[in-house]
């Protein structure tokens, strides 16, 4: 069953479907379906105007009674079978009566040119007529158009000398009468029942009247406040439609709905194709402006609504116009919107590569979007349109699977919101460098060369045939036809699987867990790159934002931990800008998923840094490169079954370097409200809290900065009041001595929860306005004034001294006419003489060239100006620090406290490589029982290599031989400089290393020393580039292994670290890249005792955040049952789960001695029969 859809971008969506007895429906807005005339009626047109709109008509003379003649048109012929012998020009039978016509026989009827043909009347029954037939003479209706032809009307037409009559031309075959068998079952006659009839659908039960009817009909479809289809909408419309402009109205016109249903016949009848929902020409990226277009739009709709009603008021005269108009609405749809939208998220953080990701994020969910459980297989599967555009790997696992992808590496959203990739364009088989952006349905109709296709150094085409892609499909083709050709290897995949080495080994599934398994690796103490990377990491470490780069370029004026100073470059200042740039670095500062966000500077004053260049290191980045683990030296073995089932050996020696080791910042909140029995307070007077506890806080009662806590330490002492307790005469008596209400309070101090233990790292107070700040907050404001202070003066003294230098170089060398320490008229300046006055001074020179006065005058004019712009900043700055906080209602104080925790990798901890080959720690050993090779290495990681063939993610052991590569190159670069081996020998391995395939690099044009400045750098190891799909071979690998000095198999004899004996086989050894994933044991080993309980089952809670117990199921319970084990049983699922009674007794028992268990009534055994009798079935337990 065909149907057509028109879904505007706002309004009625207008359906148009056939039912299984090939008549054609209308519906708007999912409604109940009307007969497609209907419709066709309401636009203004009549059956006439109907039926000519969407048939062909055969013309039919009467001669007799039995027999009538029609015009014969061949083409129509096709497949229909004739009573009568057609015959030729000369009598030569050509289709003998009741044979089914062919194409053969029409192409003879052509040629014999036959014109009409004779056919008895039975013929002509069921058909239908193609326009009313009147009485001359009378004016009498005798049929009207699509009147069903019958033995009557053909003998009325008889009767009343009827000459000739048309019918409509259908058949079964290509001309279905769709139309007019809905105009036979429409009830409807005029435009105006037509238009009731819509009426009725739309809004049932109402009254119709003419212009209410007429008003409703025109809202749906015909006015831009109700409609509007949108730029993209009307530009797919009339491509679909095959027309040839792409813009036009927002609203629907007559034509157009025409043509709808004319393609949607056509479709019916066997031209045309079907649109495919999940082609990426059908489906558009709705940008973040765009939904918040949405929103700003539907606030102005409910103000506009508000300032009407206001209007409508009897005391509206003499209103101005801020008093109608409130501004709230459109605020609160735009904060909601941001504040909890599905697609407003929080951004993960946990290291670089995971924001560039989740910023690059397309999702079919959220509103106007699926939902989850509807979606099914096909939108979730690839299509060959998400080539170059969405990657085909990176989607989470799970029910989200397919439904939110990652942008390709190159891809981008044209004007309509279309994803487009890049190509580069080919003409007579040469490529050149002109690039063209298409999106998916422009690129069907050209023919598109891969990237891996050889080319020569002109960049022509080598082999004849090419393999392509075209409409959709892979062929290979003639070099010559090729008009487009892919930029890159990569443009398929998103950035995330772009920096996974041979990933063209590796199966889908497994590249799938890589590429999200990168996304949660946490930034190490001391990042490291890989020895084997895809060259995409500093590309994805820049563009990220966490690295600080260079805005403009010049030297570095002052580094220090926390910001640099760079002098510009005299061409590169800004008209207006002092010319210097300070950048400020964050330190320690927590992200989102509680990592540790921190920025190294790279750089040492003096050096020249160009625009564009990194100048300091962010979280997870090393010399400017995307850095998310380290190198590590394995080896593929079973070692005494502490590797089994993907479980991961490590040496003690990796504890010890700290190689994984990771900080990570908790932000603990502490907030005192004024609650109905006074105001919660924060302080360091805690009833019934000994010396030792309160020894870390200060006077104010809040902990100090570099104070190292354990669980349990109190971070903000704060008392909260407690309700009015009946007093006994002691306490009466006491109170009456001693006007003590220590009683009143009790203790409701922030604590560090348990498994935490860190170091308090920084402390903020805020207080609400008109609180009175106490010791600690006025300190930390205090400080932060001054570090405000510190660095604009610092900013100052550095403007206003590269402002002295320009005066100096202007000076030194001119003529001076007057000057201070009574300067003598025509005296040569000298920078001693400068030197020996104050800067200030220097001001106060006048010299006989009129230029530079004049020049001299706009510097000092520049300084006064920045000290005044300096001040204003810092009035600006210190105003801000000073002035009370904005806080949620009732909350009178905040304090935040965090805590910065050191973690160590240890068993139970969840480490990956890059290749989706994920494991747990199951113990650290001591490098000397660690397996070692014939050196006397030991190796770092022993995996199981079982974790290989079943898995088919072949790329890791790949990455291993080139990473043992990289690293024995690394080891004998670093051999020959301990040598001292002469420069021409290490310049020749360079060049072997650097120009044995890939880019080639020019070692010539380096000097000796910065060739053993190189050397130097690559003595821990030669990084590689291996790009995706564009990499290295295993020729590339053995020859690299070979140039190292190493075994060309990848493998080597290992021995036992305990017994010393050699293993029996070779072992696969190198390096590779493991990262340490944000799934540590420490945040998930929980225990529970007494704790919160669920309200209804009255069961423990579950999960750690909770403070939950166990969950003992189904599995656990049989297990019970299996052992016999009743009397556990028993307790499990009642005293140590929901007897309540049960419960408070055992526990009576165990505090009085008394161990003996009396179980009750589970209480979820109680809602079961509440459930039961909720259903109106009583049941009762029977007493004995």
């Amino acid at each position: 069953l065909f149907s057509a859809r028109v879904i505007p971008y706002r309004g009625s969506w207008l359906d148009f479907e056939f039912d299984h007895k090939d008549i054609i429906y209308v519906r708007i807005d999912r409604r109940r379906k009307l007969p497609a005339t209907v419709l066709l009626r309401a636009l203004g047109l009549d059956n006439e105007q109907i039926i000519n709109l969407f048939f062909e008509k055969n013309n039919v003379k009467v001669l007799s009674a039995d027999n009538f003649e029609i015009e014969l048109v061949a083409d129509r012929l096709r497949g229909e079978a004739v009573p009568v012998d057609i015959k030729g020009s000369k009598g030569k039978v050509l289709v003998e009566a009741g044979r089914r016509i062919t194409g053969k026989h029409i192409r003879q009827i052509k040629k014999a040119d036959i014109k009409t043909i004779e056919l008895p009347r039975d013929q002509f029954l069921g058909k239908k007529l193609g326009g009313g037939i009147v009485d001359e003479s009378t004016g009498e209706v005798i049929a009207s158009v699509n009147d069903e032809i019958t033995d009557e009307l053909l003998d009325v037409f008889i009767e009343n000398g009827v000459k000739e009559f048309t019918t409509l031309f259908t058949n079964d075959l290509d001309c279905g009468a769709y139309i007019s068998n809905a105009m036979s079952i429409d009830a409807s006659t005029t435009e105006l029942e037509a238009l009731v009839e819509i009426y009725r659908m739309m809004r049932p039960g109402e009254p119709p009247t003419k212009d209410s009817a007429q008003k409703l009909f025109k809202n749906l479809f015909f006015t831009s406040e109700r409609y509007d289809l949108s730029a993209v909408g009307r530009m797919k419309f009339n491509r679909r439609l095959g027309r040839e402009e792409t813009t036009g109205e927002g609203t629907l016109g007559k034509e157009d709905i025409i043509d709808v249903l004319k393609e949607l016949i056509d479709i019916r009848n066997g031209n045309g194709n079907v649109d495919d929902i999940d082609h990426l020409g059908n489906r558009r990226v709705r940008s973040v402006g765009e939904m918040v277009e949405n929103q700003f739009r539907v606030g102005l709709v409910r103000v506009e609504r508000a300032v009407k009603e206001r209007l409508t008021l009897a005391d509206s005269d003499g209103l101005m116009p801020q008093e109608i108009i409130n501004a709230k609405p459109v605020a609160a749809a735009i904060k909601e919107f941001f504040g909890s939208s599905q697609l407003s998220q929080f951004m993960d953080q946990n290291n670089p590569l995971s924001e560039v990701t989740h910023k690059r994020r397309v999702s079919a969910l959220g509103p106007g979007g699926l939902a989850r459980e509807r979606a099914g297989f096909e939108v979730r599967d690839v299509h060959t349109t998400h080539y170059g555009r969405v990657c085909p790997i990176e989607t989470p696992e799970g029910p989200n699977i397919g439904l939110i992808n990652s942008l390709a590496v190159y891809a981008r959203t044209n004007s309509y919101g279309f994803l487009e990739t890049p190509y580069r364009k080919v003409v007579g088989r040469k490529v050149t460098d002109e690039i063209v952006y298409l999106s998916a349905i422009e690129e069907g109709q050209f023919v598109i060369g891969q990237a891996g296709v050889d080319i020569d150094e002109d960049g022509r085409l080598v082999d004849d045939i090419v393999a392509c892609r075209h409409k959709e499909e892979f062929t290979l083709t003639s070099a010559e036809d090729v008009q487009l050709m892919d930029v890159s290897a990569k443009q398929v995949v998103s950035v995330a699987a772009s920096i996974i080495p041979f990933l063209e080994h590796d199966d889908a599934n497994r590249a799938l867990m890589g590429s999200n398994m990168q996304r949660q690796a946490v930034p190490t103490l001391k990042a490291e790159k890989p020895l084997v990377g895809t060259g995409m990491e500093r590309a994805v470490a820049k563009d990220s934002g966490v690295t600080v780069v260079a805005e403009k370029g010049g030297v570095i004026e002052a580094v220090d931990a926390s910001r640099i100073v760079v002098r510009v470059n005299e061409n590169e200042i800004v008209e207006g800008e002092p010319g210097v740039d300070i950048y400020n670095l964050t330190k320690y500062t927590r992200s989102n998923q509680n990592t540790c966000i921190n920025q190294r500077p790279l750089v040492k004053p003096g050096d020249v840094v160009s625009c564009g260049d990194v100048l300091a290191d962010g979280p997870s980045t090393d010399m400017g490169e995307l850095a998310l683990g380290q190198n590590m030296l394995i080896a593929f073995m079973p070692w005494n079954g502490y590797n089994f089932e993907d479980s991961i050996l490590i040496s003690e020696r990796v504890v010890k370097e700290d190689r994984f080791t990771t900080i990570h910042i908790e932000e603990k909140n502490c907030i005192a409200r004024d609650t109905k029995l006074g105001s919660e307070e924060i302080t360091a007077d805690i009833p019934n809290v000994g010396e030792s506890a309160l020894a870390k806080l200060d006077e104010s009662g809040i902990v100090y900065v570099g104070a190292e806590v354990k669980p349990g330490d109190i971070l903000v002492g704060k008392v909260t009041p407690k309700g009015e307790t009946q007093l006994t005469p002691e306490e009466k008596l006491l109170r009456a001595i001693f006007g003590e209400k220590a009683s009143d309070v009790k203790d409701t101090s922030l604590r560090v929860p348990s498994g935490i233990h860190g170091t308090v790292i920084d402390v903020q107070v805020f207080t609400r306005d008109g609180v009175e700040k106490d010791e600690r907050a006025l300190q930390i404001e205090k400080a932060a004034v001054e570090k405000a202070k510190k660095d604009l003066d610092d900013q100052l003294r550095i403007v206003e001294g590269n402002i002295f230098d320009r005066i100096e170089s202007l000076l030194v060398g001119e003529a001076a006419e007057s000057g201070p320490e009574k300067l003598k008229s025509g005296t040569k300046i000298t920078a001693k003489y400068l030197n020996e006055l104050q800067r200030s001074q220097w001001l106060e020179i006048r010299l006989k060239n009129e230029e530079l006065n004049v020049q001299l005058e706009l510097i000092a004019e520049q300084i006064e100006q920045q000290r005044i712009e300096f001040n204003e900043r810092f009035e600006i700055k210190s105003k801000k620090i000073t002035m009370g906080d904005d806080l949620a209602p009732g909350v009178l104080k905040m304090v935040k406290v965090h805590l910065a925790v050191k973690r160590r990798i240890q068993p139970g901890d969840k480490m990956a490589g890059r290749h989706g080959n994920k494991g747990v720690i199951s113990q650290i050993i001591p490098v000397e029982d660690m397996p070692f090779q014939e050196d006397g290495t030991p190796v770092d990681i022993v995996l199981n290599p079982l974790g290989v063939p079943s898995r088919m993610n072949v790329g890791q052991v790949l990455e291993t031989h080139l990473g043992w590569a990289a690293k024995g190159l690394g080891i004998r670069i670093g051999k020959m400089l301990e040598a001292k081996d002469e420069i021409q020998k290490v310049r020749g391995y360079l060049e072997k290393i650097y120009n044995s395939g890939g880019k080639k690099e020019d070692l010539g044009s380096f000097s000796d020393d910065e060739i053993l400045e190189l050397a130097g750098n690559l003595t821990d190891g030669v990084p590689m580039a291996t790009p995706v799909f564009d990499g290295a071979s295993e020729e590339d690998i053995r020859y690299m292994l070979e140039l190292a000095g190493l075994p060309k198999s990848g493998q080597t004899k290992l021995f036992h670290g305990q017994t010393g004996e050699a293993f029996d086989r070779d072992v696969t050894v190198g390096y590779m890249y493991m990262l340490k994933l944000n799934h540590l044991v420490d945040d998930k080993m929980h225990a529970r005792s007494t704790g919160p309980y669920s309200l209804v089952t009255q069961q423990p809670l579950g999960g750690k955040a909770q403070f939950g117990g166990q969950r003992f199921g189904e599995m656990e319970v049989w297990a019970l049952e299996a052992y016999g084990a009743a009397y556990t049983l028993q307790e499990m699922l009642t005293v140590k789960s929901d007897d309540v009674s049960g419960r408070t007794k055992m526990y009576k028992n165990i505090v009085d001695g008394e161990h003996k268990l009396e179980a009750g009534m589970p209480e979820s055994f109680n809602v079961l029969l509440k459930e039961i009798r909720s259903l109106g079935i009583n049941i009762e337990l029977e007493q004995e």
